[in-house]
């Protein structure tokens, strides 16, 4: 049931993550833009992610 939770956030996340305006934009993500070529690693993005899945296992191990 946990996993079945944590896919169905995940889902919500890829849904809806284009209406939420600094997702992908924090401090950290990089971009590079050039012609014909533009390269996005989401480091910044990727930490957020991680610290509210930590939360959120840390609440369901109590």
């Amino acid at each position: 049931m946990i996993v079945g939770g944590i896919l169905v956030l995940l889902g919500a996340v890829f849904t809806f993550g284009g209406r939420i305006p600094w997702l992908g934009r924090l401090p950290g993500d990089i971009v590079i833009e050039r012609p014909n070529f533009r390269f996005y690693f989401p480091i910044g993005t990727s930490i957020l992610i991680s610290i509210i899945l930590s939360l959120i296992a840390a609440a369901f191990r109590r």
